[in-house]
């Protein structure tokens, strides 16, 4: 006894017979769900679409007519509960009811998370950096200032701009870390970062 091929592949021939037969009837049937063109043309060309990819799906030859009104009409029902979840807005249309943000605005708003974020930096880093970038003092000038060697100076400033970029970027990735002191984690002796 034979098995008997339940599925029928659509060859290139069996595909051009169908969209010359049922184009006009199936654009017509979109037309009439979709009620413009562009819908319509793009409706019948998915379904068509369909039939090339899942042609599989198609237990007998001779009923190729209505697999294919019957998808398009699940795809156009697939669209329009993609519509449902998803509505296309255009963005003049609630333009009034977007925030405005000047460019001021967010120069304040990223000025404050900065200073926030210095903020939390241990007080031994955070005063070179701030010597340095904001009030402008040479490596020099801001040992004499804090009666350490320059050397430490720039270790220290390196070491705020590290602390400084990681918080930022946990921050901007909506992840708060708290900074803990070089010599804390890594139980260096306190003597190296003075």
């Amino acid at each position: 006894m034979e098995l008997q091929n339940l599925h029928t592949q659509v060859n290139e021939v069996d595909y051009e017979q169908a969209v010359s037969s049922f184009y006009e009837p199936l654009y017509g049937f979109a037309y009439s769900l979709s009620g413009n063109e562009n819908d319509a043309c793009e409706l019948t060309q998915e379904t068509f679409a369909r039939l090339l990819a899942k042609s599989s799906q198609l237990r007998d030859g001779s009923k190729v007519k209505s697999w294919l009104f019957t998808t398009l009409y699940r795809v156009f029902l697939g669209w329009k509960s993609r519509e449902r979840r998803l509505p296309h807005v255009e963005i003049s249309s609630v333009e009034h009811e977007l925030p405005s943000v000047a460019a001021e605005l967010v120069d304040t708003m990223e000025l404050d998370t900065v200073r926030a974020v210095l903020l939390e930096i241990d007080e031994r880093y955070r005063l070179p950096l701030t010597l340095y970038y904001l009030e402008e003092h040479s490596y020099e000038e801001i040992a004499e200032l804090l009666q350490i060697p320059i050397g430490t100076v720039m270790s220290r400033l390196s070491r705020a701009k590290a602390l400084m970029r990681e918080s930022l970027a946990a921050r901007s990735m909506g992840e708060q870390r708290k900074i803990v002191p070089l010599d804390q984690p890594c139980n260096l002796k306190k003597s190296l970062y003075e």
